[in-house]
């Protein structure tokens, strides 16, 4: 079966400065013929409503896709210069988005084809997307008086100007220690000879992925883990200190000149959980949930610490993942370090799409294709069936660590899947070593892939605004939280993994893994409840010691201390895209953990996964999350299996 193309990238300096200019300007040029005939549209005396739904859908596209092409290359691209230029032309895209739903002709337009909607014959789909568009307008202030109006968008503009600086100067941030070879006592030989002492004779540690990772949670030397976890706490500090501020204020404003109480009510009108004020209430559900259970453990990591360390009076953040790890050796028998020798990374990879393969009845089929970079490596996702071969996207793996990328791990859409128009393509950035992985690592790169075969197999949409993972933002996340799972299930890791001496993991240590993952579970909870409490208040409290706050968050939610005096806020990547809502995580992972539930202890139970394949993933935000959940389960979703898991069941 044929298949739109896919994209084709340049391969030289001026081609990539050329592709990150020409091809906004192009879609700029689109929507602007696209929008002279939605006010025409709307002028006429019969609004033809399927042409103004059609009109939109075709803005929408052209926007979507020229926006995700170059906001993945200004967080991708090994260039700076061409770096600068794809944030320039996010600016200006995310600009003209916003400034179309401030402009009345365009929403007369979608006003008067909402209204003829039942006359003109239009489709439950088309219906929706006109009511969800008059919703963005109604929060792009196209109803303000004209100066307030310009206010909103000078904001609008605003929000993306400083939310763009601050996510550069977490990328630009990265940050050294220097320590003596001794200090790297604890850490696994492979990581000892991949960090030989400089001239100085002192050892280089970065804040990258590949040495924090291993230094948190092997280094028996404190003050190691210490000085490397400070340095990744004051990433790009004190260059965002004043970047959140005005971020914060600029939100503020713009939330109190559209009619909401703060900027939490404004993000989550959108949104599954409805309010904010209903945010609060969730993380106090959580707090509840988890309180009993992280008051015994932490007890338990001040007794091993002080094994240690006699001095110690407290567990702080740069102990918590070492002492954890020590607890589950000694009390669990899972040694992490025999863990990640089961983990290279040239397994983990095939391994990964090998088992995603089967659970969702796809294949990878790896393409040789000019990309931004010769880490990434590219490949069709095909399903066969009596029809043949149909190729449903692409995707593009950059998974290693360089100057100049993002630093986290995350999916960016690329092309926005449209049905007979736009195959779609995403791409995962990571940051993982190139030989062993921890077992955190690979239920990260899990986590990730969901993401990013959601916005494959959900990408085929008559509709942009629906296309890939456009659900409501605090389920985008269940996806990927329950496709965790299978880095935990020990015939799935038995099928990639090879150990010292060539054999796969034994399952008596996977069960191991999974009983010792119970003892913590509760204080890990509370760390993220304590970054839920810091994204919520910094943006609802407004306060003005922006230290003093996320640290008194941080203090009061988990018994695991802070590190005193730092700035981890300004690191705070989620703060840009997630805002007030990191609660979105742990709301996700109550639906996920249900979800899990219908595998009946399966996890490739053929059936179940077609099922979650139809009801969840293919229709992206076709239809509202709590309808695909119902769908699937059966039923409306609980929070019993979430409360359970949380007690280490």
């Amino acid at each position: 079966m044929s298949s739109p193309d896919a994209l084709v990238f340049p391969t030289d300096h001026e081609g990539w400065l050329a592709f990150v200019t020409e091809r906004p300007s192009a879609a700029v040029a689109l929507i602007a013929e696209v929008d002279a005939r939605l006010h025409a549209a709307g002028e006429a005396q019969t609004v033809d409503a399927a042409e103004v739904v059609d009109l939109w859908n075709d803005a929408d596209i052209a926007l979507h896709r020229a926006t995700s092409e170059v906001y993945l290359l200004s967080e991708s691209h090994p260039d700076e210069a061409v770096r600068a230029a794809a944030e320039a032309e996010v600016q200006r895209l995310e600009a003209l988005g916003a400034e179309r739903l401030q402009r009345p002709e365009l929403f007369a337009a979608v006003r008067a084809a909402d209204a003829a909607a039942a006359s003109a014959g239009l489709d439950d789909d088309a219906r929706r997307l006109l009511s969800h568009v008059l919703r963005d307008f109604r929060r792009g202030g196209v109803d303000l008086p004209d100066a307030e109006r310009e206010r909103v968008r000078e904001l609008t503009d605003r929000d993306t100007e400083l939310s763009l600086e601050f996510s550069r100067n977490i990328r630009d941030g990265r940050r050294e220690i220097r320590v003596a070879p001794e200090a790297l006592a604890g850490l696994p030989q492979d990581f000892i000879d991949e960090h030989p002492p400089q001239d100085d004779g002192l050892v280089v540690l970065t804040t990258d992925y590949p040495d924090l990772m291993p230094v948190r949670e092997y280094a028996t030397d404190r003050a190691t883990r210490t000085a490397l976890v400070a340095a990744s706490n004051d990433l790009a500090w004190p260059e965002n200190d004043a970047v959140l501020a005005e971020l914060l204020a600029v939100r503020a404003e713009r939330a109190a000149l559209l009619g909401y109480g703060d900027w939490a009510d404004y993000e989550t009108e959108t949104r599954m959980i409805g309010s904010g004020s209903a945010i609060a209430d969730f993380l106090t559900r959580v707090d509840e949930a988890s309180l009993a259970a992280a008051e015994a453990e932490y007890p338990l990591l001040l007794e091993r610490l002080q094994q240690d360390d006699p001095t110690a009076t407290e567990v702080t953040i740069a102990d918590f993942f070492h002492v954890l790890s020590t607890l589950r050796k000694e009390r669990h028998d899972v040694d992490a370090q025999l863990v990640r020798s089961y983990f290279t990374f040239d397994r983990v990879l095939p391994g990964l799409l090998e088992t995603t393969g089967r659970l969702l009845d796809v294949e990878y089929v790896p393409v040789e294709v000019a990309t931004w970079h010769p880490d990434v490596h590219s490949y069709d996702v095909v399903r066969t069936s009596g029809d043949g071969a149909e190729r449903l996207g692409r995707i593009h793996l950059d998974l290693h660590p360089r100057e100049g990328k993002y630093t986290h791990a995350a999916c960016f859409g690329l092309a926005p899947g449209i049905t007979d128009r736009v195959l779609p393509e995403a791409v995962l950035l990571c940051n993982f070593a190139r030989g062993y992985l921890t077992h955190d690592e690979v239920v990260t790169f899990f986590h990730e892939f969901g993401h990013l075969v959601h916005d494959i197999l959900g990408g085929a949409q008559r509709f942009a605004r629906f296309t890939g993972v456009a659900t409501e933002w605090d389920f985008v996340e269940a996806p990927s939280q329950l496709l965790e799972e299978w880095a935990w299930d020990a015939e799935v890791l038995a099928s990639f993994t090879h150990g010292p001496d060539g054999e796969p993991i034994p399952a008596d240590l996977v069960a191991k893994m999974a009983v010792a993952d119970g003892f913590g579970r509760a204080l890990e909870v509370r760390r993220q409840l304590g970054h839920a409490n810091v994204s919520y208040h910094l943006h609802v409290d407004r306060p003005a010691d922006l230290q003093a706050a996320s640290e008194h968050w941080y203090a009061v939610t988990s018994p695991v201390a802070p590190l005193r005096g730092l700035h981890s806020y300004a690191g705070f990547g989620h703060l840009t895209g997630y805002g007030s809502c990191y609660y979105t995580y742990q709301w996700s992972l109550v639906i996920a953990r249900d979800l899990l539930s219908a595998f009946g202890g399966d996890p490739m139970d053929a059936e179940v996964a077609t099922r979650y394949r139809r009801d969840i993933l293919e229709p992206g935000g076709s239809r509202d999350a709590a309808d695909l959940v119902e769908s699937f389960l059966g039923r409306p979703y609980g929070f019993d299996a979430y409360r359970e898991w949380l007690s280490g069941s």
